[in-house]
Protein backbone atom coordinates (compact mmCIF):
# COMPACT_ATOMS: atom_id res chain seq x y z
CA UNK A 1 0.00 0.00 0.00
CA UNK A 2 1.38 3.46 -0.85
CA UNK A 3 2.83 5.36 2.10
CA UNK A 4 0.83 8.58 2.11
CA UNK A 5 2.17 10.05 5.33
CA UNK A 6 5.92 9.96 4.70
CA UNK A 7 8.23 11.61 2.21
CA UNK A 8 7.28 9.08 -0.47
CA UNK A 9 7.57 11.07 -3.73
CA UNK A 10 4.65 9.11 -5.20
CA UNK A 11 2.17 9.82 -2.42
CA UNK A 12 -0.16 11.61 -4.84
CA UNK A 13 -0.65 8.69 -7.25
CA UNK A 14 -3.37 7.04 -5.14
CA UNK A 15 -4.34 9.89 -2.81
CA UNK A 16 -7.73 11.32 -1.88
CA UNK A 17 -7.47 15.10 -2.11
CA UNK A 18 -10.07 17.42 -0.58
CA UNK A 19 -10.73 20.76 -2.26
CA UNK A 20 -11.19 23.69 0.12
CA UNK A 21 -12.81 26.82 -1.30
CA UNK A 22 -11.44 29.15 1.42
CA UNK A 23 -14.19 31.77 1.41
CA UNK A 24 -16.83 29.10 1.97
CA UNK A 25 -15.17 26.62 4.34
CA UNK A 26 -14.99 28.22 7.80
CA UNK A 27 -14.97 31.80 9.11
CA UNK A 28 -12.86 32.38 12.23
CA UNK A 29 -13.30 36.16 12.58
CA UNK A 30 -17.06 36.39 12.01
CA UNK A 31 -17.03 38.73 9.02
CA UNK A 32 -19.03 36.30 6.86
CA UNK A 33 -16.06 35.31 4.70
CA UNK A 34 -14.11 32.11 5.23
CA UNK A 35 -10.45 32.52 6.15
CA UNK A 36 -7.19 30.65 6.81
CA UNK A 37 -7.62 30.50 10.58
CA UNK A 38 -11.05 29.00 10.01
CA UNK A 39 -9.49 26.31 7.85
CA UNK A 40 -6.82 25.59 10.47
CA UNK A 41 -9.45 25.24 13.19
CA UNK A 42 -11.40 22.73 11.09
CA UNK A 43 -8.49 20.59 9.81
CA UNK A 44 -9.40 17.84 12.26
CA UNK A 45 -12.55 17.36 10.15
CA UNK A 46 -10.35 16.46 7.21
CA UNK A 47 -8.06 14.17 9.21
CA UNK A 48 -11.05 12.35 10.73
CA UNK A 49 -12.60 12.10 7.29
CA UNK A 50 -9.51 10.22 6.13
CA UNK A 51 -8.34 12.28 3.17
CA UNK A 52 -4.64 12.53 2.36
CA UNK A 53 -4.33 16.16 1.28
CA UNK A 54 -6.18 19.43 0.96
CA UNK A 55 -6.17 21.53 -2.16
CA UNK A 56 -6.63 25.20 -1.35
CA UNK A 57 -8.40 27.31 -3.97
CA UNK A 58 -6.95 30.85 -4.34
CA UNK A 59 -6.33 32.74 -1.10
CA UNK A 60 -4.22 35.52 -2.64
CA UNK A 61 -5.01 39.26 -2.58
CA UNK A 62 -7.96 39.72 -4.95
CA UNK A 63 -10.93 42.00 -5.53
CA UNK A 64 -12.98 38.82 -6.16
CA UNK A 65 -13.87 39.74 -9.72
CA UNK A 66 -13.74 35.97 -10.31
CA UNK A 67 -13.95 34.39 -6.88
CA UNK A 68 -10.24 34.82 -6.12
CA UNK A 69 -8.95 33.72 -9.54
CA UNK A 70 -8.05 37.36 -10.24
CA UNK A 71 -4.74 37.48 -8.35
CA UNK A 72 -3.19 40.82 -7.42
CA UNK A 73 -0.12 39.34 -5.68
CA UNK A 74 0.99 35.75 -6.16
CA UNK A 75 3.20 35.71 -3.08
CA UNK A 76 0.90 36.98 -0.35
CA UNK A 77 -2.41 36.27 1.39
CA UNK A 78 -5.58 38.35 0.98
CA UNK A 79 -5.81 40.35 4.24
CA UNK A 80 -9.48 39.39 4.52
CA UNK A 81 -8.37 35.76 4.70
CA UNK A 82 -5.32 36.19 6.93
CA UNK A 83 -1.57 36.63 6.74
CA UNK A 84 1.48 34.69 5.64
CA UNK A 85 1.91 33.69 9.29
CA UNK A 86 -1.64 32.31 9.26
CA UNK A 87 -0.77 30.37 6.13
CA UNK A 88 2.34 28.96 7.81
CA UNK A 89 0.31 27.92 10.85
CA UNK A 90 -2.22 26.18 8.60
CA UNK A 91 0.49 24.23 6.76
CA UNK A 92 2.16 23.25 10.03
CA UNK A 93 -1.11 21.99 11.50
CA UNK A 94 -1.96 20.10 8.30
CA UNK A 95 1.42 18.39 8.33
CA UNK A 96 1.06 17.58 12.04
CA UNK A 97 -2.21 15.82 11.19
CA UNK A 98 -0.57 13.94 8.31
CA UNK A 99 -2.20 16.00 5.55
CA UNK A 100 -0.41 17.29 2.47
CA UNK A 101 -1.13 20.81 1.19
CA UNK A 102 -1.72 21.73 -2.46
CA UNK A 103 -2.28 25.35 -3.49
CA UNK A 104 -3.96 26.80 -6.55
CA UNK A 105 -1.74 28.60 -9.04
CA UNK A 106 -3.31 30.94 -11.60
CA UNK A 107 -0.67 31.50 -14.31
CA UNK A 108 -2.74 32.42 -17.36
CA UNK A 109 -3.77 35.86 -16.09
CA UNK A 110 -3.35 38.24 -13.18
CA UNK A 111 -5.72 40.75 -11.66
CA UNK A 112 -5.84 44.17 -13.31
CA UNK A 113 -4.75 45.40 -9.87
CA UNK A 114 -1.46 43.50 -10.09
CA UNK A 115 1.53 45.87 -9.87
CA UNK A 116 2.75 44.75 -13.27
CA UNK A 117 -0.53 45.56 -15.00
CA UNK A 118 -0.76 48.95 -13.33
CA UNK A 119 2.79 49.60 -14.52
CA UNK A 120 1.81 48.52 -18.03
CA UNK A 121 -1.11 50.95 -18.14
CA UNK A 122 1.12 53.81 -17.05
CA UNK A 123 4.03 52.91 -19.34
CA UNK A 124 2.11 53.05 -22.60
CA UNK A 125 2.31 51.25 -25.96
CA UNK A 126 5.56 49.54 -26.90
CA UNK A 127 6.91 49.49 -23.34
CA UNK A 128 8.65 46.54 -21.66
CA UNK A 129 5.92 46.62 -19.02
CA UNK A 130 3.21 46.04 -21.63
CA UNK A 131 5.22 43.19 -23.15
CA UNK A 132 4.44 41.08 -20.07
CA UNK A 133 0.78 41.09 -21.14
CA UNK A 134 -0.96 40.81 -24.51
CA UNK A 135 -1.56 44.37 -25.74
CA UNK A 136 -2.43 45.07 -29.38
CA UNK A 137 -3.68 47.92 -31.53
CA UNK A 138 -7.28 47.63 -32.61
CA UNK A 139 -8.70 47.23 -36.08
CA UNK A 140 -10.79 49.76 -37.95
CA UNK A 141 -9.93 53.25 -39.18
CA UNK A 142 -9.25 54.49 -35.67
CA UNK A 143 -8.42 51.24 -33.86
CA UNK A 144 -11.95 51.17 -32.50
CA UNK A 145 -12.51 47.46 -33.19
CA UNK A 146 -11.03 44.56 -31.18
CA UNK A 147 -7.85 43.03 -32.66
CA UNK A 148 -9.60 39.67 -33.26
CA UNK A 149 -12.99 38.00 -32.85
CA UNK A 150 -11.75 35.99 -29.85
CA UNK A 151 -14.40 35.53 -27.17
CA UNK A 152 -14.10 35.43 -23.39
CA UNK A 153 -15.00 32.14 -21.74
CA UNK A 154 -17.43 34.17 -19.63
CA UNK A 155 -19.07 35.82 -22.63
CA UNK A 156 -18.39 38.83 -24.84
CA UNK A 157 -15.18 39.94 -26.52
CA UNK A 158 -11.88 38.74 -25.04
CA UNK A 159 -10.42 42.22 -25.64
CA UNK A 160 -10.70 45.36 -23.51
CA UNK A 161 -9.70 48.84 -24.71
CA UNK A 162 -7.64 51.16 -22.50
CA UNK A 163 -7.48 54.96 -22.42
CA UNK A 164 -4.64 55.30 -24.95
CA UNK A 165 -6.53 53.23 -27.54
CA UNK A 166 -4.75 49.87 -27.27
CA UNK A 167 -6.54 46.68 -26.36
CA UNK A 168 -5.50 43.92 -23.95
CA UNK A 169 -6.47 40.25 -24.01
CA UNK A 170 -8.57 38.69 -21.23
CA UNK A 171 -9.81 35.16 -21.86
CA UNK A 172 -11.94 35.49 -18.72
CA UNK A 173 -13.18 38.73 -17.08
CA UNK A 174 -11.84 42.17 -18.10
CA UNK A 175 -10.32 42.30 -14.61
CA UNK A 176 -8.09 39.31 -15.56
CA UNK A 177 -5.57 40.40 -18.22
CA UNK A 178 -3.66 37.51 -19.83
CA UNK A 179 0.09 37.21 -19.46
CA UNK A 180 2.32 36.78 -22.51
CA UNK A 181 4.14 33.53 -21.72
CA UNK A 182 6.57 34.20 -24.54
CA UNK A 183 8.08 36.80 -22.21
CA UNK A 184 11.01 35.44 -20.17
CA UNK A 185 10.31 37.87 -17.34
CA UNK A 186 6.90 36.25 -16.86
CA UNK A 187 8.42 32.77 -16.83
CA UNK A 188 11.10 33.75 -14.34
CA UNK A 189 8.60 35.36 -11.99
CA UNK A 190 6.47 32.23 -11.84
CA UNK A 191 9.53 30.10 -11.12
CA UNK A 192 10.06 32.43 -8.16
CA UNK A 193 6.44 31.91 -7.09
CA UNK A 194 6.77 28.12 -7.26
CA UNK A 195 9.81 28.29 -4.99
CA UNK A 196 8.18 30.82 -2.66
CA UNK A 197 5.35 28.47 -1.72
CA UNK A 198 7.44 25.29 -1.89
CA UNK A 199 9.85 26.84 0.60
CA UNK A 200 6.86 27.38 2.90
CA UNK A 201 6.04 23.70 2.96
CA UNK A 202 3.54 23.41 0.13
CA UNK A 203 3.51 19.86 -1.25
CA UNK A 204 2.03 20.57 -4.66
CA UNK A 205 0.18 22.85 -7.05
CA UNK A 206 -3.11 22.77 -8.91
CA UNK A 207 -2.56 24.69 -12.17
CA UNK A 208 -5.56 26.75 -13.26
CA UNK A 209 -6.38 26.84 -17.00
CA UNK A 210 -3.17 24.92 -17.67
CA UNK A 211 -4.00 24.55 -21.36
CA UNK A 212 -4.14 28.30 -22.13
CA UNK A 213 -0.70 29.73 -21.32
CA UNK A 214 0.91 29.38 -24.74
CA UNK A 215 -0.69 31.46 -27.47
CA UNK A 216 -0.02 32.08 -31.15
CA UNK A 217 0.65 35.82 -31.02
CA UNK A 218 2.41 36.06 -34.36
CA UNK A 219 1.16 38.86 -36.57
CA UNK A 220 -1.39 39.14 -37.93
CA UNK A 221 -3.40 37.53 -35.14
CA UNK A 222 -5.81 34.91 -36.42
CA UNK A 223 -9.57 35.17 -36.10
CA UNK A 224 -11.39 32.07 -34.94
CA UNK A 225 -13.94 32.59 -37.68
CA UNK A 226 -16.76 31.56 -35.37
CA UNK A 227 -17.12 34.24 -32.72
CA UNK A 228 -20.24 32.60 -31.31
CA UNK A 229 -18.02 29.75 -30.10
CA UNK A 230 -16.18 30.49 -26.89
CA UNK A 231 -13.44 28.63 -25.13
CA UNK A 232 -13.25 24.87 -25.48
CA UNK A 233 -16.11 24.72 -27.99
CA UNK A 234 -13.78 26.13 -30.64
CA UNK A 235 -11.02 23.58 -29.97
CA UNK A 236 -12.64 20.92 -32.13
CA UNK A 237 -12.38 23.17 -35.20
CA UNK A 238 -8.59 23.07 -35.19
CA UNK A 239 -6.03 20.32 -35.65
CA UNK A 240 -4.67 19.20 -32.25
CA UNK A 241 -2.18 21.68 -30.86
CA UNK A 242 -2.95 24.48 -33.36
CA UNK A 243 -5.75 26.49 -31.74
CA UNK A 244 -4.60 30.13 -31.32
CA UNK A 245 -4.75 30.06 -27.52
CA UNK A 246 -5.91 26.68 -26.16
CA UNK A 247 -3.90 23.46 -25.81
CA UNK A 248 -1.04 24.55 -28.03
CA UNK A 249 1.91 22.17 -28.26
CA UNK A 250 4.32 24.88 -27.00
CA UNK A 251 2.61 24.95 -23.60
CA UNK A 252 4.48 21.81 -22.63
CA UNK A 253 7.82 23.61 -22.74
CA UNK A 254 6.60 25.69 -19.80
CA UNK A 255 5.76 22.65 -17.69
CA UNK A 256 9.02 20.89 -18.48
CA UNK A 257 10.71 24.01 -17.11
CA UNK A 258 8.53 23.88 -13.98
CA UNK A 259 9.39 20.22 -13.44
CA UNK A 260 13.00 21.22 -12.87
CA UNK A 261 11.81 23.44 -10.01
CA UNK A 262 9.55 20.71 -8.58
CA UNK A 263 12.31 18.11 -8.70
CA UNK A 264 14.79 20.36 -6.89
CA UNK A 265 12.83 19.64 -3.68
CA UNK A 266 12.80 16.45 -1.59
CA UNK A 267 10.33 15.00 -2.02
CA UNK A 268 9.58 16.56 -5.42
CA UNK A 269 6.53 18.81 -5.48
CA UNK A 270 3.53 17.37 -7.30
CA UNK A 271 1.23 19.19 -9.68
CA UNK A 272 -2.11 18.59 -11.36
CA UNK A 273 -3.35 20.35 -14.48
CA UNK A 274 -6.77 21.83 -15.03
CA UNK A 275 -6.71 21.20 -18.77
CA UNK A 276 -9.98 21.28 -20.70
CA UNK A 277 -8.85 19.42 -23.81
CA UNK A 278 -10.77 17.30 -26.31
CA UNK A 279 -9.21 13.88 -25.74
CA UNK A 280 -7.52 11.64 -23.17
CA UNK A 281 -4.42 11.61 -25.38
CA UNK A 282 -4.12 15.41 -25.28
CA UNK A 283 -4.82 15.45 -21.53
CA UNK A 284 -2.16 12.81 -20.88
CA UNK A 285 0.54 15.13 -22.25
CA UNK A 286 0.13 17.43 -19.24
CA UNK A 287 0.46 14.44 -16.90
CA UNK A 288 3.80 13.16 -18.19
CA UNK A 289 6.46 12.67 -15.49
CA UNK A 290 8.65 15.35 -17.05
CA UNK A 291 5.77 17.85 -16.85
CA UNK A 292 3.02 18.22 -14.22
CA UNK A 293 2.52 14.53 -13.45
CA UNK A 294 -1.27 14.52 -13.24
CA UNK A 295 -4.27 16.10 -14.98
CA UNK A 296 -7.91 16.42 -14.02
CA UNK A 297 -10.26 13.98 -15.71
CA UNK A 298 -13.18 16.12 -16.79
CA UNK A 299 -14.53 13.41 -19.09
CA UNK A 300 -15.40 11.44 -15.96
CA UNK A 301 -17.04 14.44 -14.29
CA UNK A 302 -19.13 15.17 -17.39
CA UNK A 303 -20.20 11.56 -18.00
CA UNK A 304 -23.84 10.73 -17.44
CA UNK A 305 -25.18 8.14 -15.00
CA UNK A 306 -24.84 5.42 -17.59
CA UNK A 307 -22.83 2.22 -17.15
CA UNK A 308 -21.64 1.90 -20.75
CA UNK A 309 -20.57 5.55 -20.95
CA UNK A 310 -18.75 5.44 -17.62
CA UNK A 311 -16.97 2.18 -18.46
CA UNK A 312 -15.69 3.68 -21.71
CA UNK A 313 -14.46 6.81 -19.89
CA UNK A 314 -12.77 4.71 -17.19
CA UNK A 315 -10.99 2.54 -19.76
CA UNK A 316 -9.94 5.56 -21.80
CA UNK A 317 -8.68 7.38 -18.70
CA UNK A 318 -6.67 4.45 -17.40
CA UNK A 319 -5.14 3.82 -20.83
CA UNK A 320 -4.17 7.48 -21.23
CA UNK A 321 -2.69 7.74 -17.74
CA UNK A 322 -0.72 4.53 -18.20
CA UNK A 323 0.69 5.74 -21.52
CA UNK A 324 1.81 8.99 -19.86
CA UNK A 325 3.37 7.26 -16.86
CA UNK A 326 0.84 9.02 -14.63
CA UNK A 327 -1.99 7.82 -12.43
CA UNK A 328 -5.60 8.49 -13.35
CA UNK A 329 -7.70 11.13 -11.59
CA UNK A 330 -11.39 11.07 -10.75
CA UNK A 331 -13.66 13.91 -9.70
CA UNK A 332 -17.42 14.31 -9.32
CA UNK A 333 -17.75 17.95 -8.21
CA UNK A 334 -15.72 21.13 -7.86
CA UNK A 335 -16.16 24.89 -7.46
CA UNK A 336 -17.13 25.34 -11.13
CA UNK A 337 -19.94 22.82 -11.67
CA UNK A 338 -23.37 21.92 -10.32
CA UNK A 339 -22.92 19.61 -7.32
CA UNK A 340 -23.26 15.99 -8.39
CA UNK A 341 -26.00 15.21 -5.85
CA UNK A 342 -28.20 17.39 -8.07
CA UNK A 343 -26.46 17.06 -11.42
CA UNK A 344 -26.67 13.27 -11.63
CA UNK A 345 -30.45 13.46 -11.28
CA UNK A 346 -31.01 15.83 -14.19
CA UNK A 347 -32.41 14.05 -17.26
CA UNK A 348 -29.88 13.51 -20.08
CA UNK A 349 -29.65 16.60 -22.26
CA UNK A 350 -30.83 18.97 -19.53
CA UNK A 351 -29.22 22.38 -19.80
CA UNK A 352 -27.65 23.05 -16.39
CA UNK A 353 -28.00 26.81 -16.79
CA UNK A 354 -31.68 26.62 -17.70
CA UNK A 355 -32.23 24.45 -14.64
CA UNK A 356 -30.41 26.98 -12.44
CA UNK A 357 -32.41 29.86 -13.92
CA UNK A 358 -35.60 28.00 -12.99
CA UNK A 359 -34.41 27.90 -9.37
CA UNK A 360 -34.02 24.13 -9.64
CA UNK A 361 -37.71 23.57 -10.40
CA UNK A 362 -37.66 22.69 -14.10
CA UNK A 363 -37.20 19.85 -13.82
CA UNK A 364 -37.64 19.28 -10.10
CA UNK A 365 -34.95 17.07 -8.57
CA UNK A 366 -35.79 14.30 -6.11
CA UNK A 367 -33.27 15.13 -3.38
CA UNK A 368 -33.49 11.73 -1.69
CA UNK A 369 -32.91 9.93 -4.98
CA UNK A 370 -30.11 12.37 -5.80
CA UNK A 371 -28.34 11.62 -2.54
CA UNK A 372 -28.72 7.87 -3.10
CA UNK A 373 -27.16 8.19 -6.54
CA UNK A 374 -24.39 10.48 -5.26
CA UNK A 375 -23.44 7.99 -2.54
CA UNK A 376 -23.26 5.21 -5.12
CA UNK A 377 -21.14 7.40 -7.39
CA UNK A 378 -18.76 8.11 -4.50
CA UNK A 379 -18.11 4.44 -3.71
CA UNK A 380 -17.59 3.75 -7.41
CA UNK A 381 -15.08 6.59 -7.71
CA UNK A 382 -13.15 5.64 -4.59
CA UNK A 383 -12.75 2.07 -5.85
CA UNK A 384 -11.02 3.16 -9.05
CA UNK A 385 -7.22 3.11 -9.33
CA UNK A 386 -5.64 6.57 -9.10
CA UNK A 387 -6.38 9.77 -7.19
CA UNK A 388 -9.84 10.95 -6.18
CA UNK A 389 -10.56 14.66 -5.74
CA UNK A 390 -13.39 15.47 -3.32
CA UNK A 391 -15.06 18.90 -3.21
CA UNK A 392 -15.90 20.37 0.18
CA UNK A 393 -19.41 19.51 1.30
CA UNK A 394 -19.89 16.47 -0.87
CA UNK A 395 -19.05 14.35 2.19
CA UNK A 396 -22.19 15.88 3.70
CA UNK A 397 -24.32 15.09 0.66
CA UNK A 398 -24.92 18.77 -0.08
CA UNK A 399 -27.04 19.51 -3.12
CA UNK A 400 -26.72 22.51 -5.41
CA UNK A 401 -28.37 25.63 -3.98
CA UNK A 402 -30.18 26.33 -7.23
CA UNK A 403 -32.67 28.87 -5.91
CA UNK A 404 -30.28 31.66 -4.88
CA UNK A 405 -32.04 34.96 -5.60
CA UNK A 406 -30.37 36.93 -8.36
CA UNK A 407 -29.70 39.91 -6.08
CA UNK A 408 -27.18 37.87 -4.03
CA UNK A 409 -25.22 36.39 -6.94
CA UNK A 410 -21.47 37.04 -6.86
CA UNK A 411 -20.19 35.09 -9.87
CA UNK A 412 -19.12 37.51 -12.65
CA UNK A 413 -20.66 35.18 -15.22
CA UNK A 414 -24.09 36.57 -14.29
CA UNK A 415 -23.34 40.16 -15.23
CA UNK A 416 -20.83 39.47 -18.00
CA UNK A 417 -23.34 37.36 -19.92
CA UNK A 418 -26.01 40.03 -19.59
CA UNK A 419 -27.73 38.05 -16.84
CA UNK A 420 -28.22 35.06 -19.09
CA UNK A 421 -26.02 32.51 -17.28
CA UNK A 422 -26.60 32.21 -13.55
CA UNK A 423 -23.08 31.09 -12.72
CA UNK A 424 -21.42 28.96 -10.07
CA UNK A 425 -22.54 30.45 -6.77
CA UNK A 426 -24.87 27.52 -6.02
CA UNK A 427 -21.96 25.17 -5.37
CA UNK A 428 -20.00 27.76 -3.36
CA UNK A 429 -22.50 28.39 -0.56
CA UNK A 430 -20.65 28.22 2.82
CA UNK A 431 -20.61 24.89 4.63
CA UNK A 432 -22.88 24.01 7.57
CA UNK A 433 -21.03 22.79 10.67
CA UNK A 434 -23.79 22.95 13.28
CA UNK A 435 -27.57 22.53 13.29
CA UNK A 436 -28.17 26.08 14.51
CA UNK A 437 -26.63 29.54 14.53
CA UNK A 438 -26.61 32.52 12.16
CA UNK A 439 -24.61 30.56 9.58
CA UNK A 440 -24.91 26.96 10.83
CA UNK A 441 -21.49 27.17 12.48
CA UNK A 442 -19.70 28.63 9.47
CA UNK A 443 -18.87 31.71 11.56
CA UNK A 444 -20.14 33.96 14.31
CA UNK A 445 -21.75 36.28 11.78
CA UNK A 446 -23.69 35.50 8.65
CA UNK A 447 -22.39 33.92 5.46
CA UNK A 448 -21.42 35.75 2.26
CA UNK A 449 -23.98 33.65 0.37
CA UNK A 450 -27.28 32.68 2.02
CA UNK A 451 -27.61 29.09 3.21
CA UNK A 452 -30.94 27.27 2.90
CA UNK A 453 -32.71 26.02 6.03
CA UNK A 454 -32.18 22.46 4.81
CA UNK A 455 -28.47 22.84 5.60
CA UNK A 456 -29.27 22.19 9.28
CA UNK A 457 -29.94 18.52 8.64
CA UNK A 458 -26.78 18.17 6.52
CA UNK A 459 -24.45 19.82 9.05
CA UNK A 460 -21.38 18.01 10.32
CA UNK A 461 -22.88 18.11 13.84
CA UNK A 462 -26.04 16.40 12.59
CA UNK A 463 -24.20 13.62 10.77
CA UNK A 464 -21.14 12.85 12.92
CA UNK A 465 -21.66 9.48 14.57
CA UNK A 466 -25.07 9.00 12.95
CA UNK A 467 -25.32 5.51 11.52
CA UNK A 468 -26.00 5.56 7.81
CA UNK A 469 -25.19 9.26 7.34
CA UNK A 470 -23.29 10.37 4.28
CA UNK A 471 -20.46 11.72 6.44
CA UNK A 472 -20.02 8.35 8.14
CA UNK A 473 -20.17 6.59 4.76
CA UNK A 474 -17.24 8.73 3.56
CA UNK A 475 -15.28 8.10 6.75
CA UNK A 476 -15.79 4.35 6.54
CA UNK A 477 -15.04 4.20 2.81
CA UNK A 478 -11.84 6.22 3.08
CA UNK A 479 -10.61 4.14 6.03
CA UNK A 480 -11.32 0.96 4.10
CA UNK A 481 -9.79 2.33 0.93
CA UNK A 482 -6.44 2.85 2.66
CA UNK A 483 -6.38 -0.84 3.51
CA UNK A 484 -7.48 -2.06 0.08
CA UNK A 485 -5.91 0.21 -2.53
CA UNK A 486 -2.84 -1.25 -4.14
CA UNK A 487 -1.70 -1.24 -7.75
CA UNK A 488 -3.15 0.91 -10.51
CA UNK A 489 -5.17 -1.56 -12.53
CA UNK A 490 -8.60 -3.16 -12.55
CA UNK A 491 -10.15 -6.16 -14.29
CA UNK A 492 -13.73 -6.04 -15.54
CA UNK A 493 -15.81 -9.12 -14.87
CA UNK A 494 -17.53 -10.73 -17.83
CA UNK A 495 -20.82 -11.40 -16.06
CA UNK A 496 -22.22 -7.97 -15.28
CA UNK A 497 -25.89 -7.35 -16.03
CA UNK A 498 -26.96 -4.43 -18.20
CA UNK A 499 -26.53 -1.16 -16.35
CA UNK A 500 -24.01 -2.64 -13.90
CA UNK A 501 -20.31 -1.89 -13.51
CA UNK A 502 -18.41 -4.80 -11.98
CA UNK A 503 -14.63 -4.92 -11.60
CA UNK A 504 -11.98 -6.60 -9.49
CA UNK A 505 -9.04 -4.87 -7.84
CA UNK A 506 -5.86 -6.05 -6.12
CA UNK A 507 -6.16 -9.33 -4.16
CA UNK A 508 -9.61 -9.94 -5.55
CA UNK A 509 -11.69 -7.31 -3.78
CA UNK A 510 -14.52 -6.21 -5.98
CA UNK A 511 -16.68 -3.18 -6.72
CA UNK A 512 -20.19 -3.63 -8.11
CA UNK A 513 -22.27 -0.56 -8.99
CA UNK A 514 -25.87 -0.90 -10.13
CA UNK A 515 -26.68 2.16 -12.24
CA UNK A 516 -29.91 0.69 -13.56
CA UNK A 517 -33.48 1.29 -12.39
CA UNK A 518 -34.04 -2.29 -11.18
CA UNK A 519 -32.47 -4.50 -8.54
CA UNK A 520 -29.98 -7.15 -9.73
CA UNK A 521 -28.61 -10.27 -8.02
CA UNK A 522 -25.86 -9.43 -5.52
CA UNK A 523 -22.70 -11.40 -6.33
CA UNK A 524 -21.39 -13.80 -3.72
CA UNK A 525 -18.89 -12.45 -1.20
CA UNK A 526 -18.61 -10.53 2.03
CA UNK A 527 -20.05 -7.02 1.76
CA UNK A 528 -17.33 -4.67 3.01
CA UNK A 529 -19.32 -1.47 2.52
CA UNK A 530 -22.47 -0.44 0.67
CA UNK A 531 -23.75 2.97 -0.38
CA UNK A 532 -27.28 2.07 0.69
CA UNK A 533 -29.55 -0.77 1.77
CA UNK A 534 -30.60 -3.50 -0.64
CA UNK A 535 -33.16 -6.32 -0.47
CA UNK A 536 -31.85 -9.72 0.60
CA UNK A 537 -29.66 -11.18 -2.10
CA UNK A 538 -30.19 -8.20 -4.39
CA UNK A 539 -28.28 -5.02 -5.21
CA UNK A 540 -30.76 -2.18 -5.44
CA UNK A 541 -30.89 0.55 -8.08
CA UNK A 542 -28.33 3.37 -7.76
CA UNK A 543 -26.32 1.38 -5.22
CA UNK A 544 -22.65 0.39 -5.04
CA UNK A 545 -21.00 -2.29 -2.90
CA UNK A 546 -17.44 -3.39 -2.24
CA UNK A 547 -17.05 -7.14 -1.79
CA UNK A 548 -14.28 -9.29 -0.37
Amino acid sequence: MPDLSSKDPNWWRQAVIYQVYPRSFADADGDGLGDLRGITERLTHLSSLGVDALWLSPFYPSELADGGYDVADYRDVDPRLGTLDDFGAMVAEAHRLGLKVIVDLVPNHSSHRHAWFQEALAAGPGSAARARYVFRDGRGAHGELPPTDWQSVFGGSAWQRVADGQWYLHLFTPEQPDFDWGNEEVRADFRTTLRFWSDRGVDGFRVDVAHALAKDLSEPLRDLGAPELSGEEALTRFAPGTHPFFDRDEVHEIYRDWREVFDSYRPPRMAVAEAWVPSAERRARYARPEELGQAFNFAYLLAGWDAAELRAVIDDSLTGARAAGASATWVLSNHDVVRHTSRLMLPPGTDDNAWLLSGGHAPAVDTAAGLRRARAATLLMLALPGSSYVYQGEELGLAEVADLPVEVLQDPIWEQTGRVRKGRDGCRVPLPWTRTGPSYGFGAGGAWLPQPESFAEYAVEAQAGAEGSTLELYRAALKLRRKLIEGEALTWTDRAADGVLDFVRHDGWRCVANLSATAVPLPAGEVLIASGPSPDGLLGPDTTVWLA
